[in-house]
């Protein structure tokens, strides 16, 4: 469900809990917002400007009404993103059609009059496009969409594909045996998003926050008496009413000539014709209501105690100059107000476990202004009022000049990064602009527009304006406060008075906020640039190779993928595996704590500040076997990230309050966590997985209580003490010549020891022999699968190609059996690993969620799967499925820095040429079904098999 961007964190929870499929959330920059007015009637005249189109995308409408939105992209190459939005969602429901939304998305798989039954998806596969990852679609209260990405090498297929959008706009059959065989597979989704503790809460609290509008009762997953009962006419009906040309619209982003996308579009969609006497599709929106509305709700499995309050306004859509200028100074006031709140999770004991406050929209034609906390144990009032002191603070005394200046610089850093990315963008990212000009009609100025707007307007918005804003946005009208909690402490929580106080007389002595911020540089100076005495080529990989005196790797891949795009991965082996029993808690802290604690001299909070005019992250990890620094930056800040990954090495910064808050939090959320099935499910899986290794278990009170700062400090400072035993990978846009400088003075001049020191076995897998381990715990009837596989394996291409194959013919298998056959599970899936360190080692896991009472079934019907694989190999249609959608995949992966850091880093580490990268797609060929056969025999061993399953507890 594509809410808004800004939306806080519990209201989209709520929401998203209460029924919707497939939620999509977007960023981008800058934020749709609310109007405001000009400071004068010269501004007026120019800031009321109606925004321009981008006039790169060719918009048009058919005779029938169709809209249709078309653009050239090569990003990524060969590739397009055709999408089908229906503005027709479950609040268009009639009270007998309730869920019929969603249903009728599903049907549009499952027959359509070119596609009967599953020839549809069964075509696409073949194609190369994966059910599930590319080939979905989601259905809201307002609007259902379908997404389909397509290779545009390929005429037939690409040209089918509008067809295939075609034929869900205006030709789905509903086959009476294809309705009853999806009814089982829909009532399973609502199993497994719901029937949990989120969902009972969002049943009692949606009226409250939605003004008991008709959005509050058309959850899209809808009602399960409606889906059980409903006829095929009914459903039928909605869709002749809904589905139809005037609110519809066709976007294809893509590698692809604009022209003769345009001709197929009217080919295939001018015939669909609108029903005569169509209804009137109603606006419905969320009506204000007086005064506050408080909603305090229980549930036995919540683990937290949270408070939302909900500030509601009228929706505002950026179309004009006013509004986007207007959006820059919400996202201005967002930001400075997180930054806030983000210092308050840095105290020694911060007043809560998370909070957040923002303006965005909502849903309902609403905007609002969020705040949203989860407080500490035993610390509701403390955590409410810190919460709101902050956003008192704010509209009491506004901000400071500093904090304003350092949002204005952040929010030209990320307009910059977009602007520099603009002929780098991902097709989707223009996608969701367009749906949401169709749906909405937000403006689609372009990001050069958005840009030159930026940079243009930034500086004439005041200090005065910003310090208006929190007094304009909250409020104690239209106003919605939610308390959640666990029914456990129901007694402890606050009633409708008591919380309406916390939070008027929150800001009672409060003084404006202070600043803390240094002039400082990062570095006085760079170091002495070391030396570099080796120096490798390898032309068909397009990397260079140094070695430094000091040890230090440097493998460098530049490329034009990004043009503002840098990726570093820096690692050397050893990781937790190096620890003691004793300071394993310590250890697996250091890297969080450390890259929480600021550097050198500078605290997080005065390092977050010094960074706010960059695009630069990095961030030092350790896990089991290795340690290391990852990050991302844009060229131009290049040297500030060399900077960065020197000190965490030389100068990492220990800090006792970002030690003690980090405490203070985990043993917070230790607190109720056996009140969540899920993490009770959890714990008992990491104790499979890691053969009862407690270092694969979650932390407890015990184990907190032994760690120390001084451990942790020391930990990290050990397995950082060696550079010489580091190599680190850097690919993006750059050249590899001119940095060659800043590698040798931050990375050449790093200390070594030469401990060449490596990994300990601690042989952290599942324990041979086949068994179950079953957990009681939930009130609801849902059940979890998980069957794992495990046992010793060769790693090697040829071996993994094979696993892949595998996991996905068994993917394939599993989706027909269990989902389409069984009706039993709505999303069963297969995962295999295999790794080489810290041994040769595989795993197969198959998960699925399903009634109770199907367990032994489903369970049943895997392994009758699996045994046929085992007797006969795969079928040949399922091998060639696989090997087209690696090969797209593949394909898609060799264009993206991302893939190649991975590729670079684990050919590194396990010692392999990364060439074979470039012959993956032909040794596919070695896919056969008869080295499906081997393989499953091999690695699907059902003497090696734990089945850990979990079911509501016991009555």
């Amino acid at each position: 469900m594509n809410f808004n961007r800004t939306l806080s964190v519990a209201a989209l929870a709520l929401i998203v809990a209460a029924g919707t499929a497939n939620a999509q959330v977007k960023k981008r920059a800058p934020q749709p917002s609310p109007k405001n007015k000009p400071a004068s009637a010269k501004s007026q005249l120019v800031a009321d400007a109606a925004l321009p189109v981008d006039k790169n995308v060719l918009i048009g409408k058919l005779p029938n009404g169709l809209t249709y939105y078309i653009r050239h992209n090569e990003q990524p190459q060969n590739r397009a993103d055709l999408y089908l939005v229906n503005k027709a969602g479950s609040i268009l429901e009639d009270d007998n059609q309730q869920g019929l939304a969603h249903f009728t998305e599903h049907m549009a798989f499952n027959g359509t009059r070119d596609f009967p039954k599953n020839a549809l998806v069964n075509y696409l596969q073949k194609s190369g496009v994966k059910f599930g990852a590319d080939l979905n679609a989601y259905t809201s209260f307002d609007e259902t969409v379908y997404q389909l990405p397509l290779p545009t090498d390929s005429v037939s297929v690409f040209e089918n594909g509008f067809k295939i959008l075609a034929n869900w706009a205006g030709y789905v059959t509903f086959d009476p045996a294809e309705i009853d065989k999806e009814l089982g597979v829909v009532l399973e989704e609502q199993r497994l998003r719901g029937k949990n503790a989120q969902e009972r809460l969002s049943q009692q609290t949606l009226p409250a926050l939605l003004n008991n509008s008709r959005y509050a009762n058309r959850i899209p997953i809808g009602k399960e008496d409606v889906l059980k009962s409903f006829t095929a006419e009914t459903i039928k009906s909605f869709y002749h009413d809904w589905y139809r040309p005037d609110l519809q619209a066709v976007i294809a982003v893509g590698d692809f000539d604009v022209k003769r996308v345009e001709a197929l579009i009217k080919a295939n969609f001018s015939a669909l014709q609108n029903p005569a006497g169509e209804k009137t599709r109603t606006a419905y929106s969320v009506p204000p209501v007086p005064g506050t509305v408080v909603k305090i709700a229980t549930d036995k499995e919540f683990p937290y105690t949270l408070a939302q309050i909900v500030m509601k306004h009228p929706q505002a859509v950026t179309k004009t100059e006013a509004g986007l200028l207007q959006g820059m100074r919400v996202n201005l006031f967002n930001y400075m107000l997180g930054q806030r709140l983000g210092e308050l999770q840095q105290r020694p004991d911060p007043p809560f476990l998370f909070a957040r406050a923002s303006y965005g929209s909502l849903i309902g034609k609403m905007d609002a202004f969020s705040a949203v906390v989860i407080a500490k144990p035993d610390a509701f009032e403390t955590s409410v009022k810190a919460l709101m002191a902050e956003v008192e603070r704010a509209r009491k005394f506004g901000f400071t000049l500093t904090e304003f200046e350092r949002a204005r610089q952040a929010a030209l850093v990320g307009m910059q990064n977009a602007f520099y990315e603009r002929d780098k963008t991902n097709s989707t990212n223009y996608v969701r602009e367009y749906q949401q000009h169709f749906l909405k009609g937000e403006a689609i100025p372009g990001i050069e527009f958005e840009y030159n707007y930026y940079i243009s307007n930034i500086n004439k918005i005041t200090l005065e304006q910003m310090n208006a804003m929190a007094g304009k946005y909250i409020s104690d009208q239209n106003r919605t406060v939610i308390v959640e909690g666990p029914e456990k402490d129901k007694d402890k929580l606050p009633d409708e008075k008591t919380i309406l106080n916390w939070i008027g007389t929150a800001g009672n002595g409060i003084a404006a906020y202070v600043d803390n911020v240094t002039s400082k540089p990062l570095m006085e100076k760079a170091p002495e640039q070391g030396k570099i005495i080796a120096e490798m080529q390898d032309s068909t990989m397009g990397t260079t190779t140094l070695t430094f005196a000091n040890g230090v790797k440097v493998i460098m891949k530049p490329t034009d993928f990004k043009n503002d795009q840098i990726l570093l991965n820096g690692f050397a082996p050893g990781g937790t595996s190096l620890a003691s029993d004793a300071d394993y808690t310590a250890a697996s802290l250091s890297a969080s704590i450390i890259g929480s604690s600021g550097i050198s001299e500078f605290n997080q909070g005065q390092l977050d500040k010094m960074l706010a005019d960059k695009n630069v992250s990095i961030t030092p990890y350790v896990s089991e076997i290795t340690q290391g620094i990852r990050g991302a930056f844009s060229p131009r800040d290049l040297e500030t990230a060399m900077q960065l990954v020197n000190l965490y090495i030389t100068q990492p910064r220990k800090d006792q309050d970002i030690w003690q808050g980090n405490i203070n939090q985990t043993k917070a959320l230790l607190a109720n966590r056996n009140l969540d099935p899920g993490s009770v499910y959890q714990d008992t899986l990491s104790s499979v997985i890691s053969g009862k290794n407690f270092r694969g278990m979650p932390s407890t009170i015990e184990r907190l209580n032994a760690a120390t700062l001084d451990k942790a400090y020391s930990f990290y400072k050990d397995r950082f003490a060696d550079a010489g035993n580091f190599t680190f990978v850097l690919v993006g846009s750059f050249n590899s010549d001119l940095i060659r400088p800043m590698l040798a003075a931050y990375l050449g001049s790093l200390p070594s020891t030469n401990k060449k020191e490596t990994f300990k076995n601690l042989k952290m897998y599942p324990l041979p022999g086949a068994y179950t381990k079953t957990v009681n715990k939930g009130i609801d009837d849902k059940a979890n699968v998980q069957l794992i596989f495990s046992g010793s394996y060769v790693y090697n291409d040829m071996n993994n190609i094979q696993m892949d194959a595998l996991e996905e013919v068994l993917n394939i298998k599993l989706t027909e059996r269990l989902r389409e056959q069984e009706s039993g599970s709505y999303a069963p899936g297969v995962k295999a690993t295999y790794a080489k360190n810290p041994e040769g080692r595989y795993s197969i896991t198959v998960a699925f969620t399903c009634a109770s009472a199907n367990v032994d079934k489903l369970i049943a019907a895997t392994l009758d799967e699996i045994s046929k694989i085992k007797q006969t190999g795969a079928q040949q249609a399922d091998i060639d499925k696989f090997k087209a959608e690696e090969a797209r995949s593949t394909q898609v992966q060799l264009k993206q820095n991302v893939a190649w850091l991975g590729l670079l880093a684990s050919s590194a580490q396990n010692n392999e040429n990364p060439d074979r990268i470039l012959t993956h797609v032909k040794n596919l060929d070695g896919v056969t079904v008869q080295s499906t056969k081997e393989s499953a025999v091999k690695y699907l061993n059902t003497a090696n098999l734990a089945r850990v399953i979990l079911l509501p507890e016991k009555k």
